[in-house]
């Protein structure tokens, strides 16, 4: 499942993503495979729809206890 979002003025996709997911990690490099040629150019057109992954798996992070 895909969302189609649309970038605001001198917008990089990286912000797109985060502003729109609150994360960074995966979800730009899924926004590249989505968007075939959005790569060419640093800032995306004020109003251009990019199709981001609808849900991504959350990275985990292991937990290290100093005590153990």
């Amino acid at each position: 499942m895909t969302i189609t979002v649309y970038a605001v003025q001198g917008e990089a996709l990286d912000h797109l993503c985060w502003r729109t997911m609150r994360r960074t990690a995966g979800v730009v490099e899924e926004a590249l495979e989505l968007n075939p040629g959005i790569a060419l150019t640093d800032r995306l057109a004020e109003g251009r729809a990019v199709l981001l992954p609808g849900t991504s798996p959350q990275p985990t992070r292991q937990l290290v206890n100093l005590w153990d």
